[in-house]
């Protein structure tokens, strides 16, 4: 099992390539104004830090699991809803413009008001709820004739890699489908034809367990149907996606880059299997490598670019950062092209940065709800279980954040997210052989688990993992392999008291 060691020991450990690339390039933050720590304060954090080392009794500050920002464990859909405790009061209405900004329905141009006017003319949502549903996770359409779905493809075929990128020399190049550019969008203007129709089928998998009992896995399949603008190009690479939830994400952008670069292990110099990757990725907002935190792959560098990349592929409103006022239409949609939009007034974009800002100060302060029964006898086997198996070799627990003198609200604060947010091989039955960035087509970025237990609460259809196939818990935790092969196995071994237990602990956080 991988410990919270330090940076330094972690390179030590690396190659000098691992070193040169991860350490001496991409640390940079420049979305960030970090204070240095002191030496005290290092040897505070390593302690506090440390992977548990006995199950009798939960740790200090566990049941605060975004530290002072941790809201209450509300008990309806509302509970992904509130904002982090630690806001002042100013802070309080800029959260709240920023939610009436997620909330909005936007429209199709022209229309009597251009508060809300430049919807598509291809979109998948008509505003960001639309997808994050109640600020949780989406689910996959209901055939066969969905209204709305939170769920869409990603598209992309063999490219070259970008003059910025050739110093990453693992960078996997791609480009957008000619026609479709790099998402498909099912819903349209009056006059243009939606770009697709998604279909989804599942063929059921039966898995015995230890002690008699068993599960059912559906095994997805995907399909881009009734397509308006011809056929997807050769060598075109699909890859589902279900929106993930909003909470805790400031917290987890104000996680040192060093920290997560030290449970990189790229070339498994530990022999435990785990050999966690980080995704480096090209940030527009500051024209510059940067490390991946945010989206399934780990494909976007910050909350602000992850919310304007959203705006531009999945609603069709043009950003500073994403000017097309087309969104994603593509050279070959010329009805598309020629829609009307909602910019070219003072704003220029259809939201513009005023705007935009409320929307990201809205999406990092979404708050992360306490821990319920932290110190239940049944949760605290789960936990033990759940670091004997494995799982917290990638679910890392927690993170002291960067000392921040201008976002205080994320300031210097234990975090329990159970992510390394780095890459792993999940493979061959979770691969999309979709590359993003450094990202193979069999890598996912580990997943936060901080409020997991509340999702289908806040959000009765939502599914687990990438592509929503997984119903409840246990099946998402039986989909996991390649480098979790063996703690999947530990878990399909347990005696069944045991393997309640572990689901009894993930429904807690």
């Amino acid at each position: 099992m991988k410990t919270n060691i330090t940076l330094a020991a972690a390179l030590a450990a690396a190659t000098p390539l691992a070193a040169l690339d991860l350490a001496g390039k991409y640390q940079a933050e420049p979305h960030l104004s970090p204070l240095p720590r002191t030496d005290a304060e290092r040897e505070r954090i390593a302690a506090v830090t440390a992977p548990a080392a006995s199950f009798s009794a939960p740790e200090s500050f566990e049941d605060l699991p975004a530290g002072a920002a941790t809201v209450r464990a509300r008990t309806d859909d509302e509970a992904f809803s509130q904002h982090s405790a630690n806001l002042s009061f100013e802070q309080e209405m800029g959260f709240k413009l920023g939610n009436g900004l997620f909330k909005k329905i936007w429209v199709f141009s022209p229309a009597s008001t251009k508060a809300s006017d430049g919807l598509g003319p291809l979109y998948n949502a008509r505003s960001c709820q639309r997808c994050h549903l109640k600020d949780g996770r989406g689910h996959v359409p209901e055939q066969p004739d969905y209204a709305s779905a939170s769920m869409f493809l990603r598209v992309s075929v063999p490219g070259p890699v970008p003059p910025q990128m050739q110093a990453v020399s693992d960078y996997i190049g791609t480009a957008p489908d000619p026609n479709y550019g790099s998402q498909l969008q099912d819903f349209s203007a009056p006059g243009i034809a939606p770009e697709y129709k998604l279909q989804v089928d599942y063929e059921d998998i039966l898995v015995a367990l230890n002690g008699g009992e068993t599960a059912t896995l559906r095994s997805p399949s995907h399909t881009a149907a009734n397509l308006g603008y011809g056929p997807l190009a050769e060598g075109a690479m699909l890859s589902p996606r279900v929106a993930p939830p909003m909470i805790g994400l400031g917290l987890l952008e104000a996680i040192p880059a060093a920290d997560i670069l030290a449970h990189a292990d790229e070339d498994d110099a530990d022999g435990d299997g785990i050999s966690g990757r980080a995704n480096l990725v090209w940030s527009r907002e500051f024209n510059r490598i940067m490390l991946g935190r945010f989206g399934l792959k780990a494909g976007m560098p910050t909350v602000h670019e992850q919310s304007a990349g959203a705006f531009s592929g999945d609603i069709g409103i043009s950003t500073p950062l994403f000017p097309a006022h087309a969104g994603e239409c593509t050279g070959q949609q010329t009805a598309c092209l020629s829609a009307p939009h909602g910019g070219g007034d003072s704003r220029e974009t259809e939201i513009d940065q005023a705007n935009m800002d409320l929307v990201t100060f809205y999406s990092r302060n979404i708050g992360v709800p306490a821990r319920r029964n932290a110190d239940d006898r049944q949760v605290l086997r789960g936990k033990q279980i759940f670091y004997e198996s494995g799982c917290a070799s990638c679910h890392v627990p927690k993170y002291v954040t960067h000392r921040l003198a201008d976002r205080p609200e994320q300031s210097f604060q234990l975090i329990w997210p159970y992510s390394d947010l780095l890459l792993h091989d999940m493979g061959e039955g979770l691969a999309d052989n979709r590359p993003e960035a450094r990202a193979t087509g069999r890598e996912w970025r580990t997943a936060p688990l901080w409020g997991i237990g509340l999702t289908q609460q806040v959000s009765p259809r939502a599914g687990f993992l990438h592509d929503g196939r997984a119903r409840t818990l246990l099946e998402a935790v039986l989909w996991h392999g390649g480098e979790a092969e063996a703690a999947k196995t530990s878990v399909v071994d347990l005696a069944p008291q045991d393997r309640a237990a572990l689901i009894t602990f993930l429904e807690s956080l």
